[in-house]
């Protein structure tokens, strides 16, 4: 979906500044499955300023610039609808961790446990925080996502775990690797 559209998204949960909108995509609702950064959001929220798809209000904060609070129009919520309507893109994923997994045998064992002890740690973070989550108040669909999203966590946290030796055995003889650390 384009930053226009992600924006709206947001937009129907409640009025919100761009950075507000940012943390929807890295801690909140959307983390698990979109990224959208201010480098599209600001850009986003003029066009959509400008279609009348939201409205614009600031307030003057002391010691710093104003604070810009964006609210969805009924324009701008017919657009969001009618944008739902469209096929979905095919999912993509993009990681250089895995891709770095992909060419571990190219890495010295040091590196290979770093990667790998990194996203892991990634990942149980996030299934944490989304178990921490409250998500019986929302929506059928919210609760549905964010229980697809923990799943989709938790399935990574397991593959990981139960197959580190996959990943980290081939590395065990370099020097830093040792069979302890394949073992943890």
């Amino acid at each position: 979906m384009d930053a226009k559209t992600l924006c709206l998204g947001v937009l129907t949960l409640g009025d919100a500044s761009g950075y507000e909108i940012k943390k929807h995509f890295e801690e909140g609702p959307f983390a698990h499955f979109h990224a959208a950064g201010f480098g599209s959001i600001y850009p986003a929220l003029n066009a959509l300023l400008r279609e009348g798809h939201v409205t614009r209000t600031e307030t003057t904060q002391t010691g710093r610039p104003d604070k810009k609070i964006y609210k969805i129009t009924e324009a701008g919520r017919k657009a969001f609808r009618h944008a739902l309507h469209k096929d979905p893109a095919p999912d993509s994923y993009r990681s250089e961790a895995i891709f770095m997994m992909f060419f571990s045998d190219l890495l010295d064992g040091d590196q290979v446990r770093h990667v790998y002890d990194e996203y892991l740690a990634k990942y149980r973070t996030r299934a944490d925080r989304m178990a921490r989550q409250d998500s019986c108040s929302c929506q059928n669909g919210q609760r549905f996502v964010h229980g697809l999203g923990l799943a989709i966590y938790r399935a990574v946290v397991s593959y990981m775990e139960q197959n580190r030796g996959l990943l980290l055995a081939p590395h065990a003889t370099q020097q830093g690797g040792g069979a302890a650390s394949v073992a943890e």
